[in-house]
């Protein structure tokens, strides 16, 4: 097939000026869009780079692909990851990974969470601030922990982050509203071990026959009988390396395994009764917010050892060195071009599942998603 790589490269990512210095963070790497390149075209694809600028619209109409492999993050704006997807429903284009809204609200932390809290998924407690001087709500009580809104990556987190007064709790919510242009999020902070659950697959509607996919080692079905497969759980422990306790931008930008990264354990050392909880909350926060094909989520331990949502990513990353969905992915034994054509393929059955109800182009000129499917 012809496939649309919809990307956003960071060396082609303009910088504003007195910008924070993890403003390119989120943006994917040259090494990144080569691998998933290399991985289409070993499938026997034909990979067409598209650039996910103000020149996508007419790049989608001249080249036509069948369907886009999207991790494109978005120029601006607050619900910069819907853009390229709200693009291709328009023009009627298949798409891998989450629609529309869903990037909408797993971009805003605190809106995730609402819909995480009203669901009775287990999520600390949070306040936006939009700037410093609001009055803090009698429900957070220090230590409280303080980031951006709508950002990933550990972008806006410090060693200032974990505030213990007021006065430290003003300060950083002034910086994180002054540097980042947004409202900052600020809950409840965790003490314990930090998670990340990464998974493939789609919920499956009641009757429907669920996506096979590789057989395991031991020759079981790939996906449970939800609809998802969920891979080895990552810790990340933070207390080793560059971010000096906290994972932010800092701590990620070291390959696992150099000095100055954090210690990345895959598969966790933790309980049978701890690693069902994690997989099953993760499944249940990823269906929340109605996530397709790849996701993943993290997680932090409370003081009392009990599990509580972070944040999930519906645009994990899939750098095939230093990803965390990558490095879960190969602990459990799928190779990187493995984990890039089932993402594929897992969206192609999905558009084939749906294609009596997905909306055609308007224009005769546009790709149409039956051409390729």
């Amino acid at each position: 097939m012809r496939i649309g790589l919809v990307v956003n490269l960071k060396s082609h990512m303009p910088v504003r000026l007195n910008a924070p210095v993890d403003a390119l963070a989120e943006y994917d790497s040259e090494e990144t869009v080569c691998g998933i390149e290399a991985a289409l075209m070993a499938a026997g694809h034909e990979v067409i780079r598209l650039e996910a600028d103000t020149s996508l619209p007419a790049a989608l109409q001249r080249t036509r692909p069948y369907i886009c492999f999207n991790i494109a993050e978005g120029l601006r704006g607050e619900a910069r990851e819907s853009h390229v997807p709200a693009l291709l429903e328009m023009l009627g284009i298949p798409y891998t990974g989450s629609k529309v809204t869903t990037h909408a609200l797993s971009l805003d932390k605190a809106m995730t969470k609402r819909i995480w809290r009203d669901a009775g998924l287990p999520t600390g407690s949070f306040q936006p601030f939009r700037h410093a001087d609001e009055a803090l709500d009698s429900r957070l009580t220090f230590p409280l922990f303080v980031k951006p809104v709508q950002e990933g990556s550990g972008m806006g987190i410090n060693a200032r982050s974990v505030v213990h007064d007021e006065v430290g709790l003003r300060q950083q919510v002034r910086w994180v509203v002054q540097n980042y242009r947004q409202p900052a999020i600020v809950e409840s902070y965790l003490p314990g071990r930090e998670f990340t659950v990464g998974m493939i697959g789609n919920a499956l509607l009641p009757g429907e026959r669920r996506w096979e996919g590789p057989r395991t080692s031991s020759g079981q079905s790939f996906y449970d009988s939800s609809g998802f497969h969920v891979f080895p759980i990552l810790e990340i422990d933070a207390n080793v390396g560059a971010g000096h306790g906290v994972y932010n931008t800092a701590a990620k930008s070291y390959v696992p395994g150099e000095e100055g990264a954090p210690l990345y354990i895959c598969p966790a050392h933790i309980s049978a009764g701890l690693e069902a909880e994690l997989k099953l909350l993760a499944v249940a926060a990823f269906r929340a917010i109605n996530g397709l094909d790849v996701g993943r989520v993290d997680f932090r331990l409370a003081a009392d050892g009990q599990p509580v949502l972070l944040e999930v990513n519906t645009l994990p990353g899939l750098n095939p060195i230093v990803s965390d969905l990558c490095i879960q992915a190969g602990a459990d034994g799928l190779a990187y071009n493995d984990l890039i054509t089932e993402i594929l393929r897992l969206a192609m059955a999905r558009y084939a599942r749906e294609r009596a109800s997905v909306v055609m182009p308007v224009s005769q000129d546009a790709p149409s998603y039956a051409d390729g499917l």
